[in-house]
C-alpha cells in the first residue's frame, strides 16, 4: 500500500484526510513543492526548502519544521514506498481553521510516486508552446510563489493542451515576458542566454537557478532583463525548465517557428549538463 506522511507519521494513502476546515483547502492558503529524486536522494533539496521557507516568511504560513525534520520524513517516506527515482510534492498549509491562531496546527502532506520522465521525442524534436490568454499582475502577494493556489495556472495549462501545446507562456500586465504555467523561460540569441528576472516577479526556480549556474560553469554569457514578445519571436532558441523536465526545448511559440525548427547547440548542451548533474550531486549526497 502506498505511504504518505501526513502531520508527523507515515500513514496509507487510502487513510489518509484532512479537516474540511483546513485553510489551504478552503482558501488555497498554503504553499506546495514539487521535487525529484535520483538515487533515493532529492536533487536541490536545500534550495527547495529555502524557497518553501521563505515563502512561508513572506505570507505568514504557520511553519513549525526545520531542513532535519523535512529530509527525515523525505528519506521515510521513500524507504516506505520502496523508491529511489521518484516525484515528490510537499505541501504545507496554515491549517484548520476552527482552532484560534495560537493553537492552530499546519498541515503538513508530503507524497512520493514513480518518477515519470517526459516522452525522449520531446527533447528531440523540440515542443510547441501557447501564448497564455492571461497576465501574470506583479503587485499580487502570490506573485512568484508557489502557492496551493493554482487554479488559473490549470486553466491556462489546460487550454494550452487542447491546442496540442506543451506549456503556456504568461506575460505580465504591462506586457513583459514572465513565465509558463509549470515552468520558467530562457531565451537564447546569439549565443547568449537571456531570463525575466525574479523581480519580475516570477518564481525564483529550483531548476531556473541550476541553469543559471550551468550556463557560468559552460562559459555561456547569461543576462537577466526585461523580455517582451518581440525578443520571444527574434530568439535562435527557447527552453523551459522545471526540476521534472529539467531543460524542454521549445521550437514553435503558436505558429511561429523558434530559429530553424531544430533544437539548438545551447539547449542541448545545457539539457546535457543539468541531466550529468543531478546524477552527479544525488550520487556525491547519498
Amino acid at each position: 500500500m502506498e505511504k504518505v506522511f501526513l502531520n508527523d507519521k507515515l500513514i496509507d494513502i487510502n487513510k489518509a484526510s484532512i479537516s474540511v476546515t483546513d485553510s489551504g483547502f478552503l482558501y488555497g492558503a498554503g504553499l506546495f513543492e514539487t521535487m525529484r529524486s535520483h538515487n533515493g536522494v532529492v536533487f536541490a533539496l536545500k534550495d527547495h526548502l529555502d524557497r518553501l521557507f521563505a515563502s512561508a516568511e513572506v505570507l505568514s504560513i504557520n511553519n513549525p519544521y526545520d531542513t532535519e525534520y523535512i529530509t527525515k520524513a523525505i528519506t521515510d517516506l521513500l524507504r516506505a514506498n520502496k523508491l529511489t527515482d521518484a516525484r515528490l510534492r510537499l505541501t504545507l498549509t496554515n491549517g484548520p481553521m476552527t482552532e484560534s491562531e495560537e493553537q492552530r496546527k499546519s498541515t503538513l502532506l508530503i507524497t512520493a510516486t514513480k518518477l515519470r520522465s517526459y516522452p525522449p521525442e520531446y527533447y528531440k524534436k523540440g515542443v510547441m508552446v501557447v501564448l497564455c490568454p492571461f497576465k501574470q499582475n506583479p503587485i499580487d502577494p502570490a506573485s512568484g510563489r508557489k502557492t496551493t493556489s493554482y487554479f488559473s495556472r490549470m486553466i491556462a495549462l489546460n487550454l494550452a493542451h487542447q491546442k496540442r501545446a506543451a506549456e503556456a507562456i504568461w506575460f505580465t500586465l504591462d506586457n513583459r515576458l514572465a513565465e509558463g504555467c509549470i515552468s520558467n523561460v530562457f531565451l537564447v540569441k546569439d549565443s547568449e542566454l537571456f531570463t525575466p528576472p525574479t523581480n519580475t516577479p516570477v518564481l525564483p526556480g529550483v531548476a531556473r537557478k541550476t541553469v543559471c549556474r550551468l550556463a557560468m560553469q559552460n562559459s555561456i554569457k547569461l543576462t537577466e532583463k526585461d523580455l517582451t514578445i518581440d525578443h520571444v519571436l527574434s530568439a535562435d532558441e527557447i527552453f523551459m525548465t522545471n526540476v521534472i523536465m529539467q531543460v524542454m526545448p521549445i521550437i514553435k511559440v503558436e505558429k511561429h517557428t523558434v530559429g530553424d525548427g531544430q533544437v539548438g547547440s545551447v539547449t542541448k548542451k545545457l539539457h546535457k549538463s543539468f541531466d550529468e548533474l543531478v546524477k552527479k550531486e544525488c550520487w556525491k549526497s547519498k
